[in-house]
This record gives C-alpha cells, structure tokens and sequence, in this order.
C-alpha cells in the first residue's frame, strides 16, 4: 500500500515516513501541496495522505480542496496532521474533505490510532509484526 506525506518541514516528514513504513507502507514525500498534487497525478493509486496546515505554495486546506474536486479523489483517505488545534479550525478541515485531524505533537501508537479509525492500516501489520 502506498501513501504520501506532505509536510514543509523535513524533520516532521522523516517521522511521519518511518511510522507508516513501519505499518507497512511505501511512502512518497512532498514539501507542499502543488508538489503533492504533482504527485498524486503521476503515482499509482495511494491509499493515504497525511497533510501539514501551513506550508508554503500551497497550504494543506487547498490540497485538501483541490483533491477532492479537481482530481475527484472523493474516497481517498486524509488525515491532517498539523499544530492548529483551535476546534474552529479542526471543524475547516473536516468542512474541506479531511476524513480525520492529528494535532503535533502526536505519538506513534496515537496516529496508528487514528489510522484504524481510517481503515487505513495494512492487512499484513499486526502485532507480532512490531
């Protein structure tokens, strides 16, 4: 299965990579949402995104936007994952298309969390995979 982390900071990105690889994902990286748009046109269909609120180019609420209708990715599963942690803004992203919210700092075993919630962790990871 293969996702796709969107994040401007490269720390936050190397994280997010070795979490879902380690659930069993192959793992694509963007540093913002054109270059995440870039990427989902040419990749074979990803089973999930993780996207950062503020980056520059374009921020992840405009990603999340342009997914959804300009690709008409209705079915994708995206998860925002971001230090905006007033409820006005977790209600926005939701309104925009996000299908769950992580706030930074997150810990492992919470955004494995969150993937259950999604359906969104491989068939082949199970506990005695750790």
């Amino acid at each position: 299965m293969k996702a796709l982390v969107v994040d401007d900071s490269r720390a936050m990105r190397t994280i997010l990579v070795r979490m879902l690889r380690g659930v069993g994902y192959e793992v694509f990286e963007a540093e913002n949402g054109q270059d995440a748009l870039d990427i989902l046109r040419t990749q074979t269909p990803l089973k999930l995104v993780l996207v950062d609120w503020n980056m520059p180019v374009m921020n992840g609420i405009d990603f999340i936007r342009a997914v959804r209708t300009e690709l008409g990715e209705r079915d994708l599963p995206i998860m925002m994952v971001t230090t905006e942690s007033e409820t006005n803004q977790v209600v926005r992203a939701l309104a925009a298309g996000a299908n769950e919210y992580l706030m930074k700092p997150f810990t492992e075993s919470g955004l494995i969390e969150k993937l259950l919630i999604l359906g969104a962790v491989p068939d082949s990871c199970d506990e005695s995979e750790s």
